[in-house]
C-alpha cells in the first residue's frame, strides 16, 4: 500500500485542494480526517505517513486549532508549506433560494472571510461551525443547515447548487496550510527557507517579549509570524508561536536559536522549510553583518584572540 498523508476533511475541502499540489500527493494515499486533532494524531501514532492542515490565513492570522495542536501535543515537524487563494461560494440544496435561508455553516476560520458578505445579504441567518467547509456542505446535503460557505468545486460532490460565487470580504485572500511529519532532519536549505519555533518565557518580566525578538533582531532575521496562544497556567501566562525567515543551517538563525535555548524556559522547534510566498530570486539581501561568511569570520577572530594571535 502507498504511504497515507492524512488531511482535514471530508472530501471537498480547501486544504484537499490544496494538498493534491503538492507533486508527492501523487504518490500517496490521501485520507480525510474530521478534525485537525485526528489528522495530527494520526501522525503522531504512525497511521500516517504525514498529515496537511490549515495554519494561517490572511484575514485572522494564526489558525489557533492547529497552532495548539503544534504547541502541546507530542512534538511534530514541518516539511512543507502551500499558499491557496482562497473565494468562497454559498452552496444550498437544489431549488432554494436565498429568501429560504435561515441557517449556515462553514469552518469557523471562513467566518471573518465572509462576515460583511453575510451582514449585508443574509442579515438575520444564523451561523453555526462546522468542523471543515466541506462537512459543512455534507451537512447542508443531510438537511441540517440551509446553506454552507465552501469552494465551489465541493458543489457537485455534496448534490448542491452555488447560489452566490466569488464570496469574500478581503480581496486576494490565501490560507497556508503545512505539511506535518515525525521530527527529523530537516531538507537542505533552498536559500529561500521558513524556520518556525515556539517559545516559553522562563518567568514574566518588564521587556521579556521585547528580549525573545532581540535574539532575531539582533541577527537580521525578519519575522512573518508572532502569535501568542495561552499556555492553560492560568490568566497572563502565554507561548508565542514565531515564523522566521531563514534556515536552521544558516549561521544567523542558528546563533538565534541558540540564544533563545539560554534564555526560554522551552523551546519548541517546529522546522525549517522551503517558502512558498517567494523564490529563491525574491528573497531580500541580508543585512550587513549576518552573511555565514561573516559569522564565520568574526569566529575565526575570537579565536585568534584566544590564542594571542590578534
Amino acid at each position: 500500500m502507498p504511504a497515507s498523508y492524512a488531511y482535514l476533511g471530508p472530501e471537498g475541502t480547501f486544504t484537499e485542494v490544496a494538498l493534491r499540489r503538492l507533486p508527492e500527493a501523487a504518490t500517496r494515499e490521501l485520507t480525510p480526517y474530521v478534525s485537525v486533532q485526528s489528522a495530527l494524531d494520526a501522525v503522531r501514532t504512525g497511521e500516517a505517513e504525514a498529515a496537511f492542515v490549515p495554519i494561517e490565513n490572511s484575514v485572522e492570522g494564526g489558525i489557533t486549532t492547529t497552532l495548539d495542536e503544534l504547541v502541546a501535543g507530542a512534538p511534530l515537524t514541518i516539511y512543507r508549506e502551500v499558499l491557496l487563494s482562497i473565494t468562497f461560494a454559498l452552496l444550498a440544496r437544489p431549488g432554494t433560494r436565498l429568501s429560504d435561508i435561515k441557517t449556515v455553516t462553514a469552518h469557523p476560520a471562513a467566518q471573518p472571510q465572509v462576515r460583511n458578505w453575510l451582514k449585508a445579504n443574509l442579515p438575520n441567518a444564523v451561523w453555526e461551525s462546522a468542523a471543515s467547509n466541506a462537512d459543512g456542505a455534507r451537512l447542508v446535503q443531510e438537511g441540517r443547515y440551509d446553506a454552507a460557505f465552501a469552494g465551489e468545486f465541493a458543489a457537485a460532490r455534496y448534490g448542491l447548487e452555488p447560489l452566490e460565487t466569488g464570496i469574500h470580504d478581503a480581496e486576494n485572500a490565501q490560507t497556508r496550510f503545512v505539511l506535518v511529519g515525525r521530527p527529523a532532519r530537516p531538507a537542505a536549505p533552498t536559500g529561500a527557507d521558513k524556520t518556525s519555533v515556539v517559545l516559553w518565557q522562563r518567568d514574566d518580566h518588564p521587556g521579556g517579549l521585547r528580549d525573545l525578538l532581540g535574539e532575531f533582531a539582533s541577527r537580521g532575521i525578519n519575522l512573518m509570524l508572532l502569535q501568542s496562544r495561552p499556555t492553560g497556567a492560568g490568566i497572563g501566562n502565554y507561548c508565542f508561536c514565531i515564523d522566521a525567515e531563514g534556515h536552521i543551517s544558516d549561521r544567523r538563525v542558528a546563533e538565534a536559536l541558540m540564544g533563545l535555548k539560554r534564555i526560554c524556559l522551552e523551546v519548541r522547534f517546529l522546522g525549517s522549510y522551503p517558502r512558498a510566498d517567494v523564490g529563491l530570486q525574491d528573497v531580500r539581501a541580508l543585512r550587513r553583518g549576518t552573511s555565514d561568511e561573516e559569522f564565520v569570520s568574526a569566529a575565526d577572530w575570537v579565536a585568534r584572540c584566544q590564542d594571542g594571535r590578534f
